[in-house]
């Protein structure tokens, strides 16, 4: 009996050791591509129905422990989804099969995504590792030559404000162009400040595809996605980068001795002594006598070379197939070019996804993201400074020799001080948080057939701080000297005479509620069709309060409370909108072959009246994949899909100043007396008159498209036409009216506007052994022209801006510089004209140079074409990327205020005319207005903005997985990249081409060297 016990015993131990030891077996194995025979690295091997999971290393190796006998899920994006029993076996060879329907071939749209093989509207996407490798602070910088028919043009970038201006296929309207941008379904939200690590796709719609959008849609629409998590154990992912910026182009300006030369010969024109002797020439060369004969280079004395800003990101993400999460917080930072910079941002993001599937009919999603901008700057505007910088006489010190700060220009404006804190501070908070809540429902029983609830809230927060405090500047006689025989100088208080300080509130609410039905159904094998329909209600609402005081006992306290009692102010406005809208898309395939699509709105707003209220935007597109054709596949083998794309949609454009039907009034700065003389009261004013009849701008869009593919998908080509007509554009009669009449006129839908041209894409991508190319050239061309507006009754034809494009000039033409007094003489001129002076053509003819002979350009600041190449290399461990970006036909006037006023360009002073250089390719030197060839406005001050840079180049290096493990990185690269590096303009030497100030007077664009590394644990 004993015995048997003892037997009956040591079964049970060896069966629960045996059940153990199969508990913990360990499978390894490698995942390749079935077609190339390579590794794949980030697969995720998952056993199934846990979350007991890992991903392959830069190898295609993996290690995991499971039970025997269980079924691993092995999963890549790209590629089809295997599961592979472990029957017992320690190591496993999975070859995986690409999933031709599903690599880059899922697009987001407008409420879904489809399939862009049966898309039938013209929608381009990229993704969102593509825009992670640009170091800027700001994801609308990143855009330019990454998206077919995006233009993106930056105009600075000063810290915290420095978004590129974006529009869809050039210019379509004389209001505003910016396209919606929407965030994970939710409209309005911002595309500059979201964090570049979190977004997985970005989508633009360019055409009739758009109309879903309705009335805010006529400017396109860009769509973007963020990252969700994947089921798998967790992935913790960290990146950290490090850059140096600095200005693109600095203008070279003109040195002491060139500035004096240059105000000699303005006297000499006016028929004055020279004000400067050769005594001071000389001494102004030499810097002998930096005391009354400086050399100031004012750009050097007030930017840095360089100026850091930093990034960092942390992300963890995985779940099971019931619950998936992905969590990341990142921290940017951006210094300003100043010395002793009053200016900096940054930026701190968090951003939470969860999906929550309940049971096999409903699923869930959570999304939380917050956001805090800092933004600190001066007192002065970006404006000011370099406008001041621009005026900054290089015989005048920025700091005297004993290092105190020399005078000002004018109003304290001394460059070097009033880019610092020492005026006081500006500084700007603003609180993001958004969040959304969705559920999903397949209706039990109708198979196909799904419901959708969301609700979203954004909420904004906003405190301004304005402390505006004296500052002090030091002059000099020339003359005066102390005690101990150095020069006297006299302190100043600069600027305000007294501290004072304003504070403002926003407080801002955005609620979203909606609901969706959609049936997605296949009859009888061949007949495809997707319905959905929805509902959506937006509200806005918001409120801003602001105080002021003044007579501060000492700038040692920038709080309100410390502030004097007389003159202070305060100050409040509150705003609601909402939106009402009806939207819905059916889209129908047979045999995935023959496509159409029909998508409307039908919208209401808060902006118009009534009888205006409402809207309805239809858009329709059709598709034919004649690849699918028995007789293309036999002559034309060589192309293995061909699809051909046409449609016609009408959208909208409300971004207009609202409640412009109702009679409105405003507070003016009357007073009037009330209680027998002892109340003042403020009055009331009637503002523009009311137009009941405002409406929509009312967009019509016509596009066919051409979708190729080669070498069994490996070279893809799609090329569209679109032609745009906006009208209804909102613009008042204040050219056929007169001003002398003394009516203030309302807006009025009368603007009509066409736009028209050709976007295209070619994208070639190919993996040789242990070689990887990528290859994308893409760009758009669009030309736009007024068909109709108010133009003023009797203009020559040749100066009407009707049939011309969308801010085109009215210049004069030049064409040359009158050599002598001879050439003057034979030649029709403007009346006093002189030798070096500009010659203005006679266009009319009559042997007059008069405003007649005005003539309206036929480009404007936007270019027509903008394009880029992006190119992508492999070779192992080492990966390179640049992306060349280019722009064609846009121009830019240049003028500057040099003279007495401010300094001269360096190219100005080496080209100018003068007695010993008649044949010069500039005019004579001007003081700033005072000759009619700067005052009136002519193409010689026009230049081409053309270009063409090396917008990002990244290298890049991945370490061995065998390296990386030995401590614990799972995945590791380090990688340096720049942007903006090298810009190539053959018309624009003194500032860069997507410059928009033609004085100089905006904070430049930034070439930025950068240092990053990510790391995966």
């Amino acid at each position: 009996m004993k015995t048997f016990r003892f037997v009956l015993l040591l079964f049970l131990v060896l069966s629960i050791s045996n059940t153990a030891w199969a508990q913990n077996q360990t499978v390894k194995g490698r995942v390749m591509d079935s077609k190339l025979k390579e590794p794949l690295m980030g697969v995720s091997i998952l056993e199934i129905g846990t979350s007991n999971g890992t991903v392959t290393d830069l190898d295609g190796n993996f290690t995991l422990s499971v039970p025997k006998g269980v079924v691993l899920r092995i999963s890549y994006v790209g590629y089809l989804v295997q599961e592979v029993p472990i029957n017992g076996k320690t190591y496993l060879d999975i070859f995986l099969k690409e999933d031709t329907e599903l690599l880059d071939e899922v697009v987001i749209v407008g409420y879904g995504a489809q399939k862009k093989a049966t898309l039938s509207g013209s929608v381009t996407s990229v993704g969102g590792e593509k825009l992670a490798k640009t170091p800027v602070t700001n994801v609308s910088q990143g855009l330019a030559g990454r998206l077919p028919g995006v233009v993106a043009v930056s105009n600075t970038s000063e810290p915290g404000y420095d978004g590129a201006t974006i529009t869809v296929r050039g210019v379509n309207t004389f209001g505003k162009a910016d396209p919606l941008v929407v965030v994970d379904g939710v409209p309005g939200r911002s595309l500059e400040r979201i964090d570049p690590s979190t977004i997985e796709t970005m989508s633009v719609l360019k055409d009739a595809s758009a109309a879903i959008y309705g009335a805010q849609a006529a400017n396109g629409v860009i769509l973007i996605t963020t990252k969700r998590g994947k089921a798998g154990k967790p992935r913790v992912g960290f990146t950290y980068n490090y850059g140096i910026a600095a200005p693109t182009v600095i203008p070279e300006m003109t040195n002491a001795v060139e500035y004096a030369t240059l105000m000699n010969e303005i006297d000499k024109y006016a028929g004055n002594k020279g004000r400067y002797t050769v005594d001071d020439l000389r001494l102004y060369a030499d810097g002998s006598d930096p005391w009354g004969h400086p050399d100031t280079d004012w750009f050097n004395e007030t930017l840095k070379s360089w100026s850091p800003q930093t990034y960092a990101n942390a992300t963890i993400d995985g779940g099971t197939e019931n619950v998936k999460y992905f969590v990341s917080v990142s921290a940017k930072g951006q210094d300003a070019f100043y010395r002793h910079s009053g200016s900096n941002y940054h930026q701190y993001n968090l951003k939470m996804n969860l999906d929550m599937k309940i049971n096999k009919y409903v699923d869930t999603y959570v999304n939380v993201t917050g956001r805090m901008e800092d933004r600190k700057y001066p007192t002065r505007s970006a404006e000011n400074i370099f406008r001041m910088l621009m005026r900054s006489k290089p015989n005048s010190p920025a700091y005297w020799p004993d290092g105190r700060p020399g005078p000002d220009i004018e109003f304290g404006d001394n460059p070097v001080v009033i880019c610092t804190n020492q005026t006081g501070y500006e500084r700007d908070k603003r609180y993001v948080l958004n969040g959304d809540f969705g559920v999903n429902i397949k209706v039990p029983y109708v198979e196909g057939l799904t419901l959708k609830a969301t609700a979203s809230l954004d909420k904004t927060f906003r405190f301004r701080k304005i402390w505006q405090k004296p500052w002090y500047l030091y002059s000099w006689d020339g003359t005066s000297m102390d005690e101990n025989g150095q020069p006297l100088l006299v302190e100043g208080k600069k600027g305000f005479s007294d501290p004072r300080l304003t504070e403002s509130m926003e407080d801002n609410l955005g609620v979203l509620l909606s609901g969706i039905a959609s049936y997605s159904h296949t009859f009888a094998q061949d007949h495809d069709v997707n319905i959905l329909a929805g509902v959506e209600r937006i509200t806005d609402k918001g409120d801003s309060f602001e105080a002021y005081r003044r007579y501060f006992l000492s700038a040692a306290i920038d709080q309100l409370f410390a502030g004097g009692q007389d003159e202070m102010n305060n100050t409040g406005t509150g705003y609601e909108e909402a939106r009402l809208n009806y939207f819905g898309r059916v889209n129908y395939a047979y045999k995935s072959k023959y496509l159409a699509e029909f998508v409307w709105r039908y919208q209401g707003s808060y902006i118009f009246d009534r009888s205006n209220k409402f809207g309805f935007f239809p858009g329709i597109s059709l598709g034919y994949v004649i690849s699918e054709e028995d007789f293309f596949k036999k002559k034309l083998p060589f192309i293995s899909f061909a699809k051909v794309r046409a449609s016609w949609g009408q959208t909208g454009n409300d971004l207009i100043d609202p409640y412009q039907y109702l009679a409105s009034y405003t507070f003016n700065d009357l007073m009037y007396l009330t209680n027998n003389g002892t109340t003042m009261n403020q009055a009331l004013k009637e503002g523009v008159a009311p137009n009941q009849n405002v409406t929509w701008e009312t967009a019509t869009q016509k596009n066919i498209g051409l979708d190729l593919q080669f070498l069994n998908g490996d070279l893809a080509f799609t090329i569209d036409y679109f032609h745009n007509k906006r009208s209804d554009i909102l613009w008042k009669r204040n050219a056929s009216v007169p001003g002398t009449s003394g009516l203030v006129l309302p807006d009025e839908n009368l603007g009509k506007v066409q736009n028209q041209g050709v976007d295209f894409n070619i994208d070639y991508r190919r993996n040789f052994k242990d070689f990887r190319l990528g290859i994308n050239l893409n760009g758009v061309y669009a030309k736009n022209k007024i068909l109709f507006w108010d133009e003023a009754p009797g203009t020559p034809e040749w100066q009407k801006s009707t049939g011309k494009p969308i801010d085109s000039g009215l210049y004069y033409e030049a064409i040359g510089i009158f050599k002598d007094q001879a050439a003057v003489d034979a030649y029709p001129h403007w009346a006093g004209a002189r030798p070096g002076d500009i010659i203005f053509k006679d266009v009319n003819g009559d042997n007059v140079i008069d405003g007649n002979d005005r003539v309206r350009n036929d480009k404007s600041r936007t270019p027509r074409f903008t394009g880029g190449l992006n190119v992508d290399l492999g070779y192992k461990d080492f990966d390179l990327s640049f992306l060349l970006q280019g722009a064609m036909g846009g121009v830019f006037y240049q003028t500057t205020e040099s003279g007495d006023f401010a300094n001269f360009l360096k190219s100005f002073y080496d080209n100018r005319w003068t007695e010993e250089n008649p044949d010069a390719d500039f005019p004579r030197t001007y003081n700033r207005s005072n000759e009619y060839f700067i005052n009136q406005q002519n193409t010689f001050w026009l230049h081409k903005t053309d270009y063409i840079r090396l917008k990002n180049i990244e290298l890049g290096y991945t370490v061995p997985s065998i390296w990386s493990k030995k401590i614990g990185v799972e995945h590791l690269r380090v990688y340096i990249n720049a942007y903006n590096l090298l810009t190539i303009s053959p018309d624009m030497k003194d500032y860069d081409p997507e410059n928009t100030s033609g004085s100089g007077y905006n904070y430049p664009l930034n070439k930025v060297i950068n240092f990053g590394v990510n790391l995966t644990f």
